[in-house]
């Protein structure tokens, strides 16, 4: 079957593959290279402390049990495996947690995909610099969040999950890059990457598949790429088919001119934000608007009477569905969990969302005391507002005090910085590393386009955790 409708943007598909294809280091702006290296800290403490939880230990001991040739390592493991299978493994893991970067636009977090697919085939190659890890990262950000940009909020909206769905070009031009794609086979490789896309969003509502979606992206790019240095072919236009393409599909209401608006002058990836929190990066504005409300009043729980949160369509929608307690990934997700904790602890990290934790009485009767609702003004106000958040707590002693964040902590208009990602990171893998192999990991990172051999790196993320 074929459509007499006109294609979405014609020659998309082919001009991202030949930019990706093309990237040289030396063509990098310097703010593109600094994100990148923090996002690899960033993604290596991801990797790591997800390796540690049960999801992940399901999805490698069935890797494991498959067995295959073993050329890439199972993080935290001393154990290797085929490319395919260790990021399968590896990515699961960095999504494990919701720790991950996040792109706010494309609602990609490519640092789960990228990093274990380009250091799994950095160390299966071998003779990968810092710069071939930093370039073949660029390409599967800019080409994977471009494609998120498009499919715009619309693909949410219908039930898909991002990071399984538009993730798969994270994967696919990370790994076209490391191999040297030509753009042909790299077109090829993204028409193949079309075809695999997927992840469904009632996963968030407590199953483990949430986090594989991520494993499965960064398997599905490494395929992608392998496929089509074999002369593999795809969808040549599989981004701006009108009929069976992946906008078209996946969208319905896409913004194709968001493909390649300011391509190489315009960078996605120095777009890229972090997480100070362990939950979902929607209701972060929210979390922390009621911190700042509380730590200025000196306000306890029981202080609090009510609770009214405002926040846009999507984020009502994404996160504030009745918490029953379903598990750690429903904890993670929801908005009213998220304020509980908050509340509470003042934090919302690892250790709030221990599995201990999660039908605590005194969280569960402060959920009692939140009403959520849609803000319409952050619609109005256009998709960059989708994480705003306004909070009203109403004591009781009858005061009435509100905050508002319109963008939030960690977001590119309101970043962390540097330092605060080496804090999380010591934070997240104090319980995986030694203190001197965190100290390296560290130094490597911040030296990351200067360093002549992965192999250090690649060794010491490989070795069993003590």
């Amino acid at each position: 079957m074929s459509s007499s409708q006109p294609p979405l943007l014609e020659n998309a598909t082919r001009d991202l593959a030949a930019f990706a294809a093309g990237i040289r280091y030396e063509d990098l702006p310097p703010e593109v290279v600094d994100r990148i290296k923090s996002s690899v800290l960033d993604s290596i403490g991801c990797c790591l402390f997800g390796a540690t939880l049960p999801w992940t230990a399901h999805v490698q001991a069935m890797v494991e049990e498959e067995g295959a040739t073993p050329v890439a390592s199972l993080f935290g493991s001393g154990r290797k495996t085929s490319v395919s299978q260790a990021v399968l493994v590896n990515a699961t893991a960095g999504h494990a947690f919701e720790l991950d970067d996040i792109h706010k636009e494309s609602i990609v977090h490519p640092g789960s995909i990228a990093t274990p697919v380009g250091l799994a085939l950095a160390e299966r190659d071998g003779g990968w610099s810092g710069r071939d890890l930093i370039t073949a990262m660029a390409a599967g950000y800019e080409i994977g969040t471009r494609v998120g940009n498009a499919a715009t909020m619309r693909l949410f909206f219908r039930g898909f999950h991002p990071q399984g769905s538009s993730g798969v070009f994270v994967g696919a031009a990370t790994a076209g890059r490391a191999l040297g794609l030509n753009a042909g086979r790299m077109q090829h490789a993204l028409g193949i990457a079309g075809s695999q896309a997927g992840g469904l969003m009632a996963a968030q509502e407590g199953a483990m598949v949430k986090r594989f979606h991520s494993g499965r992206a960064a398997q599905s790019g490494v395929y992608s790429a392998l496929l089509a240095r074999r002369d593999f072919t795809g969808i040549t236009d599989v981004l701006e088919a009108s009929y069976g393409g992946y906008l078209s599909t996946y969208s319905g209401e896409p913004n194709a001119a968001r493909l390649t608006d300011g391509l190489g002058q315009e960078w996605e990836t120095a777009k890229i934000g972090y997480k100070p929190h362990a939950s979902v990066t929607s209701i972060h504005a929210a979390l922390d608007a009621l911190a700042q409300v509380m730590r200025e009043n000196d306000l306890r729980p029981d202080d609090i009477e009510h609770l009214d949160v405002g926040v846009s369509h999507m984020t009502f929608v994404h996160c504030a569905w009745d918490y029953k307690a379903q598990g750690v990934t429903a904890a993670q997700m929801n908005l009213y969990y998220g304020l509980a904790v908050i509340a509470h602890d003042g934090v919302a990290f690892v250790s709030q969302y221990r599995q201990d934790r999660l039908a605590d009485p005194r969280l569960l009767d402060f959920i009692t005391r939140i009403h959520a609702r849609t803000e319409e003004r952050f619609d109005t106000m256009g998709p960059a507002f989708r994480h705003a958040a306004v909070v009203t707590v109403r004591t009781r002693d009858g005061r009435s005090l509100t905050h508002e964040i319109l963008n939030r902590r960690g977001s590119p208009e309101n970043p962390i910085s540097a330092a605060d990602v080496e804090y999380k990171f010591r934070n997240v893998v104090e319980s995986c590393l030694s203190a001197a192999d965190i100290d390296k990991v560290v130094r490597w990172s911040k030296d990351l386009e200067r360093l002549d051999d992965l192999d250090p790196l690649i060794r010491l993320l490989a070795a069993p955790r003590a």
